[in-house]
C-alpha cells in the first residue's frame, strides 16, 4: 500500500460530484438571501423606526459574536423544541443566511454612510420616494464601496458551509467523512476535498469579480446615477 493511493478516493466520485453541488447550492441559496435582507437591515438601521434599529443592532451582534456552529445546532436541534421542525438542508440555509445576514447588514451600512448625503437630498428634490432615492440613487455606490469586503464575506460563507456536515447535510466535508470512513484513506480523501475547496473558493472569487465589474461597477454604477 503506497501512502497517496487515491485510487480509492477517486473511485466515490459520485459523492464527491454530489458534495460539490450541494456545496454551490448552500452558497448561492445563501449568498442570495443574505445580501437581499441584509440590505434591507442595513435601509432599516438606518431609516427606521427606533425600534427597528434597535431590533437590528442586537441581531447583528448576537450572530456576529457567536459561533456558527452554534447556530446550526440551535436550529436544527433546538427550534424543533420550540414546534419549528426543518430538514438539514433546510436549516443550514437558514443558518448560513441569518448568519450572513448579520455581517452584510453591517458591510452595506459602512457603504451607504460612506455616500454623500446630497445624493439622496438631490433624489428627494427629483420627487423620487425615500425608498426610491435609497435602491436606486444610495444603493448603487454603496456597493460599489464595499463590494471587495462583501466578496470576501461570501467566500467565507462558502468555506463555513463545510460545517452544516455536523447536521449531516451531504456536502464536500460529508462527503469526505463517508469516503474517508469507507476507505480508510483519511489523508488522501482530505487532500482532495481540500483542493477541491480552493478550486470552488476561487472559482466563486472569480465569479463575484465578474458580477461586480458587469453589475456593480457597470450597469448597476450607470443606475445610480439616473
Amino acid at each position: 500500500m503506497t501512502l497517496l493511493a487515491f485510487h480509492d478516493v477517486f473511485l466515490s466520485w459520485p459523492s464527491l460530484l454530489d458534495g460539490f453541488a450541494m456545496t454551490i447550492m448552500l452558497t448561492l441559496v445563501s449568498s442570495l438571501l443574505g445580501v437581499g435582507l441584509g440590505t434591507l437591515c442595513a435601509w432599516a438601521s438606518l431609516q427606521g423606526p427606533k425600534f427597528a434599529r434597535w431590533a437590528i443592532r442586537c441581531y447583528v451582534e448576537f450572530f456576529r459574536n457567536t459561533p456558527f456552529l452554534g447556530q446550526i445546532f440551535f436550529i436544527f436541534f433546538g427550534l424543533p423544541a420550540l414546534g419549528l421542525k426543518m430538514t438539514s438542508v433546510t436549516a443550514a440555509i437558514v443558518a448560513l443566511t441569518i448568519n450572513l445576514t448579520a455581517y452584510a447588514t453591517e458591510i452595506i451600512r459602512a457603504g451607504i454612510e460612506a455616500t454623500p448625503r446630497g445624493q439622496f437630498e438631490a433624489a428627494q428634490a427629483l420627487g423620487l420616494r425615500p425608498v426610491q432615492a435609497f435602491f436606486l440613487v444610495v444603493v448603487p455606490p454603496a456597493f460599489q464601496r464595499v463590494w471587495p469586503a462583501m466578496t470576501s464575506q461570501l467566500v467565507i460563507i462558502l468555506l463555513a458551509s463545510a460545517l452544516c456536515s455536523q447536521i449531516s447535510v451531504a456536502e464536500l466535508s460529508y462527503a469526505a467523512n463517508v469516503i474517508a470512513s469507507r476507505t480508510f484513506r483519511n489523508f488522501e480523501a482530505y487532500i482532495v476535498v481540500t483542493v477541491l475547496y480552493l478550486m470552488l473558493a476561487i472559482l466563486f472569487r472569480e465569479l463575484l469579480a465578474w458580477i461586480g465589474h458587469r453589475l456593480i461597477f457597470g450597469n448597476f454604477a450607470m443606475a445610480g446615477q439616473r
